[in-house]
């Protein structure tokens, strides 16, 4: 990972991005998120204000249900949890990569 990318990642894990913002940065509907959370298939990270903050890991999550919901037509539920194993592989790959295994 770039420093780059590191400097982001510890913003976004220090404030968070807003509704409206994570909306913007994924060309989606604020109604499309709210909608997501309902359904439990995206968890913001714990109210500490008035409004939801959503971290590094809830932008990675949207892209990735975003895109398999537009480029493969998949029902929201599919698309969750297609995201779900990704999240558990790359959780899996970092393991190996810090037993040096991989």
């Amino acid at each position: 990972m770039s420093s780059a990318e590191n400097l982001i990642d510890a913003v976004l894990e220090d404030s968070g991005l807003t509704l409206q913002q994570l909306a913007a940065i994924c060309a989606v509907e604020p109604e499309w998120i709210t909608r997501h959370i309902e359904e439990g298939w995206l968890n913001p990270l714990p109210q500490q204000q008035s409004e939801w903050r959503f971290s590094s890991a809830h932008l990675l999550r949207v892209r990735r249900i975003v895109s398999l919901e537009r480029n493969f037509e998949a029902l929201p539920e599919l698309a969750a949890l297609v995201a779900d194993m990704q999240e558990e592989i790359d959780d899996l790959r970092r393991r190996l990569r810090r037993a040096g295994l991989e």
